[in-house]
């Protein structure tokens, strides 16, 4: 069946087409830079890596959704403890994250320190492979997510380490609330807000 830009739900079938376009699309993301150091082994890793977010946390908690080559992982709120990854999926991810994996275990901890505690919608990941960038996929996919927010009444967070998504997010109604520092020398964070609407504020 052909893929159009239209959002589809993404199934484990859809696996290893997601993973390998998300990573593409996180390559030169500073975050997962700082997890998987090495360029000539960070595509394995980052494969294993969205595998194992996918299939052990999101695909079962979390509503995810995909185009041709781009895929969205949101947590509705009724799931809101599976918003960072869980000890199932911390065990799984020690593989590809090898000698980062305890890194990444005190960053979850920290981004967990930091969940709102309100009722909201979270994005999780989204990426578009960078051939297909332009293309609007990544647009449908995040309008797609607002609208199920917006029908509930409910506020949308994420977080960016790169700094240059931070003018996209602001173009759908996403406002900066902190810059967070991840432990040990990581990159920085920026936990983003938008509320019902994307109401922003004057």
């Amino acid at each position: 069946m052909q893929m159009t830009n239209a959002p589809r739900p993404a199934t484990l079938d859809d696996t290893s087409s997601v993973s390998r376009l998300l990573t593409r699309a996180f390559a030169d993301d500073p975050m997962m830079c700082w997890f998987f150091p090495d360029p000539a082994t960070r595509p394995a890793g980052l494969d294993g890596y969205f595998t194992t977010l996918f299939t052990r946390q999101y695909v079962r908690h979390g509503v995810c959704e995909r185009t041709a080559d781009a895929a969205a992982f949101w947590v509705p709120p009724h799931a809101q403890d599976k918003a960072v990854p869980d000890e199932e999926t911390l065990r799984a991810l020690v593989e590809p994250l090898g000698d980062r994996a305890e890194s990444f275990r005190r960053s979850v901890e920290a981004a967990a320190a930091n969940t709102p505690q309100e009722p909201h919608w979270y994005l999780a990941v989204i990426g578009a492979d960078p051939a297909a960038q332009g293309r609007g996929q990544g647009a449908a996919l995040l309008r797609s997510g607002l609208a199920k927010a917006d029908a509930a009444g409910l506020p949308v967070y994420l977080e960016s380490s790169k700094e240059s998504n931070l003018a996209v997010y602001g173009h759908f109604g996403f406002e900066v609330l902190e810059e967070v520092r991840l432990p040990e020398g990581g990159p920085a964070l920026w936990v983003m807000r938008r509320v019902t609407g994307g109401r922003r504020r004057r």
